[in-house]
Order: structure tokens, then sequence, then C-alpha cells
């Protein structure tokens, strides 16, 4: 599948949201002077109205573009009373944001305990900061597209299609595949692929693009340095997988990774 103009109307449209929320935030947390532990309240206070905001920005955006979609697709009209309450802020992660976006603090802490200079520690925050932000619009645009999709009779399936400036090996393997409209599409943090629905009189399998998947297998093989192409050395499928995240759900990872709990974090002394 290609992109139509009204993709990338849609998707000018969400990366003017992301540009504009994304760098509000950074200032926010570089212009604190401070990052000890109180200054959380004082980020939060600045910067949640902002990040909720976007996230709300998102969903209107992907409703309309959904709901014009379906139109082009199913030739009739659907109109979606959507309650972005259910598909933004504490409704993304089930976690108070407020425990969300203490985070990046934690991420300096921890690393200026571990003995990190200190410009490194707050880059890490920095890091972890946009992670957060980048996957908490997403998970906007995906909440917004399965409840949407729900009230879409005509809709069959959701595909990926790649839209950024660059594109991890991840979302390109994900792109070939179709998600039942009912699933949550699988995300990695920073994620920014466009989910777009599909009316079709059939299921056409997992696989919607053999060639192209092929060809990212041969691109895989080039850089990990294998030559079976006969899947029984090594079994691409699962070079590629799934995880489910205890609270973003669905996010591409490879396998063998491991996600952290809140254990896994040091608190400040």
């Amino acid at each position: 599948m290609t992109l139509t103009r009204l993709d990338q109307q849609y998707g000018t449209a969400v990366r003017r949201v992301w540009t504009s929320v994304l760098g509000r935030t950074r200032r926010s947390w570089t212009d604190l002077g401070s990052w000890r532990g109180d200054d959380v309240a004082r980020f939060q206070r600045t910067t949640l109205p902002i990040l909720l905001a976007g996230q709300r920005q998102i969903a209107t955006l992907t409703t309309t573009y959904l709901e014009t979609l379906y139109r082009e697709i199913a030739d009739e009209t659907s109109r979606v009373n959507l309650d972005l309450d259910t598909v933004t802020g504490r409704a993304l992660r089930d976690v108070d944001p407020e425990e969300v976006y203490e985070r990046p603090f934690k991420q300096v802490w921890t690393a200026l305990g571990d003995g990190v200079p200190f410009d490194e520690a707050l880059s890490r925050g920095m890091s972890r900061l946009d992670d957060i932000a980048k996957t908490d619009l997403q998970l906007a645009r995906t909440h917004t597209v399965r409840a949407v999709t729900a009230e879409q009779p005509g809709v069959e399936y959701t595909v990926r299609e790649l839209q950024g400036e660059y594109d991890c090996a991840l979302c390109m393997i994900a792109s070939t595949q179709r998600y039942k409209k009912k699933d949550l599409a699988p995300i990695h943090p920073g994620c920014d692929c466009l989910v777009k629905t599909v009316r079709s009189d059939f299921d056409p399998g997992q696989v919607i693009d053999e060639a192209k998947l092929e060809r990212i297998h041969e691109l895989v093989e080039e850089a990990l340095g294998e030559s079976d192409r006969g899947g029984r050395a090594v079994d691409y499928r699962k070079i590629i997988v799934a995880n489910q995240h205890g609270e973003i759900g669905p996010v591409l990872g490879y396998a063998g990774q491991r996600f952290t709990g809140p254990d896994d974090i040091p608190l400040p002394t």
C-alpha cells in the first residue's frame, strides 16, 4: 500500500503536533535549572497540560482521518462520538501521568548515583522524557484507532504505514503484516507509524507483503552475517516479536528483551 493524499495530510498534521509538544516539553525540562525532588511537581505543572493537549489533538485528528477514510473505503458515513478521556492521559497506561513523568528525574538520580557525570545524567533524563512523551502521543493514536474502528463495521483489519524520516527494521517488518482491528497495533518508544484501516472481503492472512518481508530478511541476514535462507539455523520470525508491556500494551522488540519494573528503579536517598 502507498500513502494517499489524505494519509499525507493527516501525517503532516500529526507531525506538527509532535514537533510542538516535544519542543515545548524539552524546553520545560532544560529550563528547570535544577532537577531535585522538589522540582518534579514544578515540571509537571508546566508540562502535563501540554502533553495532554497534544494527545487530545492527536486523538481528534485521528478520529477525523478515520471517518474520512471510512467514507472512501466503505462508501458510507461514520460519525464517532469519541470520549477523549478514554484515549488520553491516564487511560493510555492505566498509570497516573504524575508517576510516569517523574521517571526522567529518576533516570537522572540513578545515573548520578552510579557516578555518571552530571551532563550525561541530564542527557539520559532528557532521552527518557523524549521516549515517554513520544510513546504517549503514539498511544493516543493507536487507542483512538481501536476505539473508532470498533464502530466501523466495514473495517476488516488495519495495517502499518511507514512515514517517518527514519524507519527502524522493527516497523518495516510490522508493515508487512495485517492486524485485526480489535487488537492494539504493537509500537516501540518513539514509533510514529501511521495506522491505516482496510476494507476487504477476505482475510489476507498475517503476511500481506511477502516480497517486502523477504527483502527485509535479506538485509537482516547481511547485517548479522547469516546465510541460512531455509530458516532452520535462524528463525527470523523470532528475531522480531511483540512483547506485552504492562502499561502500554504490545511493544516491538527483540526476542530475549526484558522490561524493567518499579523494583529496577533505584530511588534517590
